[in-house]
C-alpha cells in the first residue's frame, strides 16, 4: 500500500503546509554543483559545508538504509513587505526569519512527532533533520515536488512563493516518488539585479563571500570596506533576492504564531541596539537564531549600520563602543565614527584611543583613510 497519503495527511495536521517524497539517488547532479561550489572557494569561512560532502552528496552515504525521503516546509510569510525596512536608516533590519522563534525548534519538535508516527504505524526507522546535519534540504524538496531552486539558489514554490522553512525524513520505508517541481523562473533575473552587492556571477550561481546574509551571519571577522556601504541597515541577514520574487504574489501570512515577528523586533531602533551588552543580547534573542551568532558580531553589524544611517544623534552610542572588550565591536564602532565624525570629534577620538590600540584589525581601521 503507498503509505504517502497517509504520511501526508499526518504531517498536515503537525502544522506542515507542503510534503513531498523522493528517492536517496535523485540528489546526485546537486551534490555535484556542491563539489563545485566549494571547489571555487564560495563557501568563503563555511568550513562545516567543505568537511562532509560525501555525506551531503547522498542521503544513503550519511545512512545507507535509507529508502525513501520525506520532504517537508513550513510557511513563514511575513505580514508586511520586507523591502521596507532597509529603505529605513534608523531601525536595524533583520531577516525575516530571524524575526519570530528559532524555527530549528519548532520543525524539529514537528519532525519527530510525525517520525514517531511513522515508526509505529509502518514499523520503519527514520532519522529526522532541520538544518544541523549534511543534508541538502533544497535539492530534496525540489525533487520532492515541493518547489523549485531559483535563480537565487533558494526554493520557490508557487503557493508560498520564498518563504518556506525545510526538513527532511529519511527512512527506511519504501515510498512512491513525488513528481519533481519543474523550474519555473523562465526570463526573470530580479533576484539576480536587486542583490546590493553582487553576490550572483550568474544565475544560480552565488559567491557567499560577497552575500549580505553570509557576511552578517557566518562570517566571524571584520566585514569588508567595500561591503560596509552596500550592507545599509541589515544587521542580520538579508531577504532582497527573496521578496523580490514575483511568485510571492500567491505567498500569505505564516498561520503558525511562532514565526510572527517578536515586540521589538520587526523593526528595532539602532539607538537601543548599540547599547546592548551581553546580558542585554542574550535577553532580547532568547529563543531566536540571532542568539547563536553571538553579541560581538551583532555588534559589528549594528555598527555599520549606524555608520550607514548618516544620523550623528548615534554618535554616543558609537563612542562608547570604541571601548568594548571585543576587538571586533572596536574596530567596527571606529568605522562608524568615521561616517558620523566632523574632524575635530574624529581627530580627538584617534589621539586619546588610536595611539593606545594594540589589535591590528583595529589599529588598520584607525590607520584607513
Amino acid at each position: 500500500m503507498d503509505p504517502s497519503h497517509l504520511i501526508s495527511k499526518k504531517a498536515k495536521s503537525l502544522g506542515f503546509d507542503a510534503v513531498g517524497f523522493t528517492a536517496p539517488e535523485a540528489v546526485a547532479e546537486a551534490g555535484d554543483h556542491l563539489e563545485i561550489f566549494v571547489g571555487e572557494s564560495r563557501h568563503g569561512d563555511m568550513d562545516w559545508l567543505a568537511q562532509r560532502i560525501h555525506e551531503r552528496k547522498s542521503p544513503a552515504n550519511l545512512w545507507p538504509d535509507v529508502k525513501s525521503v520525506v520532504a517537508l516546509a513550513m510557511n513563514y510569510g511575513p505580514e508586511t513587505d520586507p523591502l521596507d525596512n532597509p529603505k529605513k536608516k534608523g531601525v536595524g533590519n533583520l531577516s525575516v526569519y530571524a524575526r519570530g522563534k528559532d524555527y530549528h525548534d519548532i520543525l524539529k519538535k514537528q519532525l519527530k512527532a510525525l517520525g514517531r508516527w511513522m515508526g509505529e504505524e509502518f514499523d520503519c526507522e527514520v532519522k529526522v533533520f532541520v538544518d544541523t546535519a549534511p543534508v541538502m534540504e533544497k535539492p530534496l524538496a525540489e525533487a520532492a515536488g515541493i518547489g523549485w531552486q531559483g535563480k537565487h539558489t533558494n526554493l520557490v514554490s508557487r503557493q508560498y512563493g520564498s518563504w518556506l522553512f525545510l526538513g527532511a525524513i529519511y527512512t527506511t520505508l519504501e515510498i512512491p516518488p513525488s513528481a519533481p517541481h519543474p523550474d519555473r523562473c523562465g526570463n526573470c533575473r530580479a533576484c539576480l539585479d536587486i542583490c546590493p552587492t553582487a553576490a550572483f556571477t550568474g544565475p544560480y550561481r552565488i559567491d557567499a563571500r560577497r552575500c549580505i546574509s553570509y557576511l552578517t551571519i557566518e562570517h566571524k571577522g571584520p566585514i569588508a570596506r567595500e561591503f560596509r556601504p552596500l550592507i545599509g541597515n541589515r544587521i542580520y541577514g538579508c531577504d532582497d533576492c527573496l521578496a523580490v520574487c514575483p511568485w510571492n504574489k500567491f505567498a500569505r501570512t505564516a498561520s503558525e504564531a511562532a514565526f510572527h515577528a517578536k515586540e521589538g523586533l520587526a523593526d528595532p531602533p539602532l539607538s537601543d541596539l548599540l547599547e546592548l551588552d551581553e546580558p542585554a543580547f542574550r535577553e532580547m534573542f532568547k529563543g531566536s537564531p540571532i542568539k547563536r551568532t553571538g553579541r560581538d558580531r551583532f555588534l559589528r553589524n549594528v555598527l555599520i549600520a549606524a555608520g550607514n544611517s548618516g544620523d550623528a544623534r548615534m554618535l554616543g552610542g558609537v563612542v562608547r563602543q570604541l571601548g568594548d572588550e571585543s576587538p571586533l565591536v572596536r574596530g567596527m564602532a571606529v568605522w562608524a565614527l568615521k561616517q558620523l565624525a566632523d574632524d575635530e570629534q574624529w581627530n580627538r577620538e584617534k589621539a586619546r584611543r588610536g595611539s593606545k590600540e594594540m589589535d591590528s584589525d583595529v589599529k588598520s581601521e584607525w590607520a584607513a583613510d
